[in-house]
């Protein structure tokens, strides 16, 4: 290290004893490029300190008292008169201390650093990771208790569920015609507060009335009911619902097997009032194929002039040959019938 400049040529009177047996002796301190120079009286060199070495014993206190690191029985004193050569080496050791590495400090910033790993991985990695684990391991059974329970919920606006007229049984005729595994479907028909249809957990679908009054064939219902079922294969509704409703639901569910009512009735009047994106469109043939049912009921059906839905109209899967009755055509009168005429 080289000593400020305005040192260099600095010197000090001073009390040296070399070890705590000897006398203390009359001494002349200077200081050079790295060193503490200790002379005696006749300027002869009697000890050299190194400055990055050099501790103060009495900080604040007078005479000032210094030895070298590792050796406080080898000290120095400088008299409080000796104002320079203090205020020199007070700045020449806080210069050496900034200078000098500090792995206390470098482990206090990789412990906030990781502290702060570990909260933005709580903030930003935790929600998703546990909310993908609830929908992993959540039962079909508590699925379906969760689409019921939200089912009440939409109730409130949407009034109750349709079931007139033996119009039930033949809706759930429908439901096992249109879907296209093994899993059972749900259909259920609403008068009102449920823009075309409605997919909840554990797969039950909340049909408009309208989607059955307002047309000649089931094959609209049908339509409707299976792009929910499409939407879901992107994103799992019980996992919209997680998202939506946050990570103390997800905890909740995990651990008691339940949902908080107030998580429930916001997702509810979330699910009624947003818009949902239209499926993509080959996927959806392909859909209407699986389930033999034809796509261009549903697409007038979303638009009467046909002009957004060409594709599905034009590809229609069973345009020129008819695919197996979705129900017969007194079942189609029952349903027709389920909200009471």
């Amino acid at each position: 290290m080289t000593a400020l400049t305005e040192y260099q040529r600095l010197e000090a009177a001073g009390l040296w004893r070399e070890t705590p047996q000897s006398q203390r002796r009359d001494v002349i301190v200077s200081i050079g490029e790295a060193t503490l120079i200790l002379s005696d009286t006749s300027d002869r060199p009697l000890t050299h300190w190194s400055l990055p070495a050099l501790v103060r014993a009495n900080p604040g206190e007078f005479p000032a008292l210094y030895h070298p690191d590792g050796d406080p029985g080898e000290t120095l004193e400088l008299a409080a008169e000796e104002t320079d050569m203090i205020t020199a080496l007070e700045k020449l050791r806080t210069v050496i201390d900034k200078r000098r590495p500090h792995p206390g400090r470098l482990r206090l910033v990789l412990l906030a650093a990781m502290c702060l790993a570990i909260v933005l991985g709580g903030l930003f990695w935790l929600p998703s990771a546990l909310r993908g684990h609830v929908v992993n391991v959540v039962p079909q059974v508590k699925r379906e208790a969760i689409g019921a329970a939200l089912a009440e919920e939409i109730a409130r606006v949407s009034g109750p569920p349709c079931g007139e007229n033996d119009g039930q049984v033949a809706l759930d005729k429908l439901a096992n015609r249109v879907a296209t595994d093994d899993r059972p479907l749900t259909l259920r028909v609403v008068r009102q507060g449920v823009d075309g249809a409605l997919l909840l957990p554990g797969r039950q679908v909340l049909l408009n009335r309208a989607l059955i009054e307002d047309y000649e064939e089931p094959d609209v219902a049908a339509g409707y009911a299976l792009a929910e079922l499409l939407r879901a294969d992107s994103h799992d509704p019980l996992a919209d619902m997680l998202d939506t409703a946050g990570l103390g639901a997800s905890f909740r569910l995990l651990t008691t097997g339940e949902v908080p009512e107030d998580a429930l009735r916001a997702y509810a009047e979330h699910l009624v009032t947003r818009p949902r994106p239209q499926p993509e469109t080959e996927a959806l043939l392909d859909l209407f194929e699986e389930a033999q049912v034809r796509s261009s009921p549903y697409a007038y059906a979303l638009d009467i002039t046909g002009e957004s839905v060409l594709t599905l109209i034009e590809a229609d899967p069973f345009a020129n040959a008819a695919p197996p009755p979705l129900l017969s055509d007194g079942d189609w009168l029952r349903l027709q019938s389920i909200c009471g005429g």
